[in-house]
């Protein structure tokens, strides 16, 4: 009797999202330490640093997704030697890329956390943080894309477990590095790049273990640079929705350095951080979904196709909405779980609450949307989705702080998001309806 393709879907999503919430844990579990005992400029400090850590986890994305949906291609038309040439190549360019991120972050840290307008106190902290990543930028690389690869091996639970190792070593050594020791960012930055490197050991092991489907050994390590351009074009647009938050990140911190203070910038940090807890849910939802498509788009079942969309889009959207109306019940003691003692960073926080989050819901469907992109090899429309997020956004960061002052900082996130969707919705609406035409699919059984 054949699996029903609902039952696969939640076999693959439910250890994914968990996953995707233990691996949040690695910087909302930072941003309670900081809050707490380093205070707002802690907050400020991080925040101010995470354009570049978004960046970074970014290319690892990259190389995670399109390696991972590119394997899973070829092992649904039964290409198994061309799936295990993609994944010894995505592995070897991993491996590449970290020396190239840790000379460019030893030449410029300073400067990224200046351009944002840091100062003072906060400056200082945000530079602390940066510094370690020099040299951790490697296992921040490999955390990242090593659960894609494994969830893309049919191993999604293996893929969770390894994340709440992570998780919890992150945990244990934030309280001692941070609490204990007060090493204050350094001890946050000291902590994750520890458990990253333990998650990006364990990973790459697996694929030399018995337990791999796709099983690795040096004899096998193969470096193809015709793959790396298909790798590139689906995992692209998985980069720029993390450049893009980065730059985004980038630009209100000099905004609110520019309209505010440091204090506001620390008030968007713990949003940053509660947003976290949604999106990484919806990134979960998506990434339980897309190896599914990408199997199945290989084997021509369009039928399947459909209804993994619809799971997806259903219920990423559905806890979204449920998850902004929480907020707004509760907005004082969401924020407090970061800080409790300092009311100008409280109010700040619970103000962009109100403004900023109200179409938080719309993350999910875009997010969804870019990975059923992803999953049928149409990187492109990917691309659309996720650049076109910025380029949407860009205006009316401009125009609205002028108009409204920081409230209008706070607004232009969401009025974009609403703009953006209506264009995403009528081009998926188009795309799915004509999937039947682009080749001659087959319909699989669905039951």
């Amino acid at each position: 009797m054949t699996v029903s393709i609902q039952r696969q879907f939640w076999r693959y999503t439910i250890p994914t999202v968990a996953a995707m919430l233990v691996n949040g844990l690695y910087q909302v579990v930072d941003g309670i330490f900081i809050g707490q005992y380093v205070g707002a400029d802690g907050l400020a400090g991080i925040n101010l640093a995470w354009p570049v850590i978004g960046t970074i986890l970014g290319i690892g994305m990259m190389v995670g997704v399109g390696t991972g949906a590119l394997a899973s291609i070829k092992q649904g038309e039964g290409k198994t030697e061309q799936a295990t040439t993609t994944l010894t190549t995505g592995l070897i360019l991993l491996a590449l890329l970290a020396p190239i991120v840790g000379v460019i972050l030893w030449f410029n840290a300073e400067l990224f956390i200046s351009l944002q307008g840091g100062e003072g106190r906060a400056y200082e902290l945000g530079v602390q943080y940066l510094d370690i990543l020099i040299f951790a930028s490697v296992f921040t690389l490999g955390s990242i894309a090593l659960p894609f690869l494994l969830r893309n091996d049919n191993s999604p639970n293996l893929a969770t477990a390894l994340m709440v190792v992570g998780a919890v070593i992150n945990i244990a050594l934030d309280y001692l590095f941070i609490v204990v020791f007060q090493w204050e960012l350094t001890g946050a930055a000291l902590a994750t790049g520890a458990a990253q490197a333990v998650v990006t050991v364990l990973g790459v092991s697996y694929f030399f273990s018995r337990f791999a489907k796709v099983r690795l050994s040096i004899a096998k390590l193969e470096f193809r640079y015709d793959v790396l351009p298909k790798i590139f074009m689906i995992g692209v647009s998985s980069f720029f929705m993390y450049a893009y938050g980065s730059i985004m990140v980038a630009l209100h911190n000099g905004l609110f350095t520019q309209y505010g203070s440091a204090m506001l910038v620390g008030a968007y940090a713990v949003l940053g951080y509660i947003v976290t807890i949604y999106y990484l849910t919806a990134e979960g939802i998506a990434n339980g979904m897309q190896p599914l498509v990408s199997y199945n788009y290989g084997a021509k079942h369009t039928a399947n196709i459909k209804t993994l969309l619809r799971i997806a889009m259903v219920t990423s959207v559905s806890l979204g909405i449920a998850f902004v109306v929480v907020l707004n019940v509760f907005p004082y003691q969401a924020v407090s779980v970061f800080n409790s003692s300092e009311p100008e960073l409280i109010e700040g926080a619970v103000l962009g609450i109100r403004l900023h989050m109200f179409a938080l819901f719309l993350d999910g469907f875009l997010v969804v949307a870019g990975a059923y992109y992803q999953a049928v090899n149409k990187g492109g429309r990917a691309l659309f989705v996720t650049i076109g997020n910025m380029a949407v956004q860009l205006p009316f960061l401009y125009i609205m702080p002028k108009l409204y002052g920081l409230e209008g900082i706070w607004l232009a996130y969401p009025l974009s998001n609403i703009a953006l969707s209506l264009l995403v919705m009528a081009m998926l609406w188009r795309d799915v309806r004509g999937l039947e035409s682009e080749t001659d699919l087959k319909v699989a059984p669905t039951s």
